[in-house]
């Protein structure tokens, strides 16, 4: 269970679904749409998703994804079909069962932060940073578990402060963790004010100060909050995530589920 993430540094980067991942995820997606059809030329989901993973890993337009994974007006309406039937977080769950199943979660120390995207388009999730008035961000508060394994995440404006948010974000369970596991959230400073409804929701809260991390690691004591800054920086190794264009919210959540669902494949997988 230790080092997983160093275990998996070595690994290429992800730019097709491997075949193990594939068979794992295709149950998640419309029976209809795993067969050919009469009509128009049939466009196997598989290359869809991987078409979707170009444009999450490059950063590209919609318009500008390859002929090879199909026309590009397919390939966004296929997505954004899927995004509404929430197809993107049963993978997304799927993965997490799964890593369940082979017992690597852990639980009992999870950790959450938040981090801030532009997002010129506006739209109803966004606001204005209080000193940066004009340029319009989303955050994303995300949760981890003890060894970096994305296990919620809420999309947010980003003139909302940590702590209003952080009951909703302990509240997106995509996976339950077992019956009678007790649950510790570590948090930084900035959740300082959100103790009581950490405990409302049964976590053990441990909110770090400035320094105090880096005071126990000089102790020998194991660092508990830094897997929630590693994780946030795969995230942001998905070039479509760092800034949002998407107009709709949910489409850019489904973008961020995606990409929680490959970490946790790389992580467990």
């Amino acid at each position: 269970m230790a080092r997983r993430g160093r275990r998996r540094r070595s690994l290429p980067v992800l730019w097709r679904i491997p075949d193990d991942l594939w068979e794992l995820i295709r149950v998640t997606l419309p029976a209809v749409e795993l067969r050919p059809s009469g009509g128009r030329p049939w466009i196997a989901p598989r290359r869809i998703v991987d078409g979707v993973l170009f444009v999450l890993r490059t950063g590209c337009q919609w318009k500008a994804v390859p002929r090879e994974f199909g026309s590009a007006s397919t390939v966004h309406r296929r997505f954004q079909r899927w995004t509404d039937e929430g197809r993107w977080e049963a993978m997304w769950r799927l993965l997490l069962q799964y890593a369940e199943a082979t017992q690597q979660l852990e639980w009992v120390w999870q950790s959450a932060d938040a981090s801030l995207h532009k997002a010129p388009l506006g739209g109803e999730k966004n606001g204005a940073e209080p000193d940066r008035p004009r340029e319009v961000r989303d955050q994303a508060p995300c949760r981890h578990d003890g060894g970096g394994v994305p296990l919620a995440v809420v999309i947010t404006a980003a003139n909302v402060p940590d702590m209003r948010v952080v009951g909703e974000l302990l509240d997106a369970r995509v996976l339950r963790a077992p019956a009678g596991t007790e649950q510790h959230a570590c948090l930084d400073k900035g959740y300082a004010d959100a103790e009581r409804a950490v405990r409302r929701r049964r976590y053990v809260p441990h909110i770090r100060r400035r320094g105090e991390e880096r005071r126990r690691c000089r102790r020998d004591e194991r660092a508990r909050r830094w897997v929630v800054e590693r994780t946030h920086s795969w995230f942001n190794r998905f070039r479509k995530l760092l800034i949002r264009w998407e107009k709709r919210p949910q489409n850019y959540l489904a973008l961020v589920q995606f990409a929680a669902m490959l970490i946790v494949w790389r992580l467990v997988g």
